[in-house]
């Protein structure tokens, strides 16, 4: 004997109503690229001001990564040739290395016999023309860091603006009326207040370690020259 189940009216409107939801929550679905676009104009210069935070970052992580690397045993081996009187090898060897280190020590060699105060000073020229290289282009991220969050809010007075303007043609403050104006002061503030943090965020993680080398450099320059005084009291 064959049954069949009758469909009541409650799974009627469930199966009916599923679908309206499903599609429905894939309407309000939106991406964060289609809420940028939300943004308005302003988004143009922050967006660019964004690449250029990327930019001189990795392009200066590039250039600390190769120009700020200290290797203890260098010295070690400078110290080996200057015991021997191999000046003119420890000077092949510091062109060779090709590193603020090197290039700061090779000052040094060219100038032993001189007084210590003029050695000294050759090699704090070399360092600081060394970490103004690794300075380069900070600066930049410096101003963008300061420079965005303005933006932002001049994006932040634009959305009051249309606001005001939706709210003159349509004589009524719905929601529907003033989410673009809304939706643009927002978005722009929030962008260029994310893209200044990220900017210090840069600058100070860069400066960091240009500080670092800087440290490096002088513990080098002493121990060169306690080699010096070492060599010359033997």
């Amino acid at each position: 004997m064959l049954f069949i189940a009758a469909q009541t009216p409650t799974d009627t409107i469930h199966t009916s109503v599923a679908p309206i939801a499903d599609i429905m929550q894939q309407q309000n679905e939106i991406t964060l690229f289609e809420m940028l676009l939300k943004g308005g104009p302003i988004l143009i210069p922050l967006a660019l001001l964004f690449i250029l935070v990327i930019y001189f970052t990795v392009e200066r992580l590039m250039y600390l990564s190769k120009n700020a690397r200290f290797d203890k045993q260098f010295i070690f081996t400078i110290q080996e040739f200057v015991k021997k009187g191999d000046i003119d090898s420890a000077i092949h060897l510091c062109e060779k290395t090709n590193t603020p280190q090197a290039l700061m020590i090779k000052q040094g060699l060219e100038r032993i016999g001189k007084p210590e105060t003029e050695i000294k000073e050759a090699m704090d020229i070399a360092a600081s023309l060394s970490l103004s290289y690794m300075e380069k282009n900070l600066n930049v991220l410096n101003i963008i860091g300061r420079v965005a969050p303005m933006f932002g809010f001049i994006g932040t007075i634009i959305g009051v603006i249309v606001i005001f303007y939706d709210i003159s043609l349509a004589k009524t403050v719905e929601i529907e009326v003033i989410s673009t104006g809304l939706y643009q002061k927002m978005i722009s503030s929030a962008t260029g207040l994310a893209i200044g943090i990220l900017s210090f965020i840069f600058y100070h993680w860069l400066n960091a370690k240009i500080e670092k080398a800087a440290r490096h450099l002088e513990e080098t320059q002493l121990q060169f020259l306690e080699i010096l005084n070492k060599t010359e009291t033997v």
